[in-house]
């Protein structure tokens, strides 16, 4: 079995990572996004330092990042969770392993919520979230469309275990 390390993102990871969210994109469950943003892009919506990779032998496979919910300071602890796993990659609880560090990474910084929005048939990423210790907020229903279909989305949290 390949041994999978998980890791601080670097700069030098963005192509890869790009990479796997494209194939999230493709999957027309995963994200409202249609393009894949440019690495620029990308870098300035996500937190500079709660972002991860898994690694198996020397390749990324898998991220997870935080992006802020509002600029309020009120809402400085509140971070919204994307997980993005490599199509051959899944089912192999990398996921797990990146949202373990994710969460243990974000208390030390002071985050007491974690949220997602989750494509309601995106089942596998509702049940990832709750083995994660995600609950179910709500559903927005009809939210956005894609490629000219509503969706509806379910919000998921997780509250950080000195806040609750």
């Amino acid at each position: 079995m390949d041994t999978i390390s998980i890791r601080k993102m670097e700069q030098k990871d963005l192509t890869e990572v790009l990479k796997v969210y494209n194939e999230g994109i493709e999957t027309g469950m995963a994200t409202f996004q249609t393009e894949v943003p440019s690495e620029c892009v990308w870098d300035e919506g996500h937190h500079a330092t709660l972002r991860f990779v898994a690694e198996v032998n020397n390749r990324v496979v898998g991220w997870i990042a935080i992006s802020p919910v509002s600029t309020r300071a009120v809402y400085c602890g509140v971070g919204d969770v994307s997980v993005y796993i490599s199509n051959e990659s899944k089912g192999k609880g990398i996921a797990s392993k990146l949202f373990g560090r994710l969460i243990e990474e974000s208390e030390i910084a002071g985050f007491w919520t974690l949220q997602s929005s989750i494509f309601a048939i995106n089942t596998s990423s509702i049940q990832l979230h709750k083995k994660m210790g995600f609950r179910i907020v709500g559903t927005r229903e009809r939210i956005a469309q894609l490629h000219g279909e509503w969706h509806d989305t379910v919000i998921m949290e997780k509250r950080s275990v000195g806040t609750i």
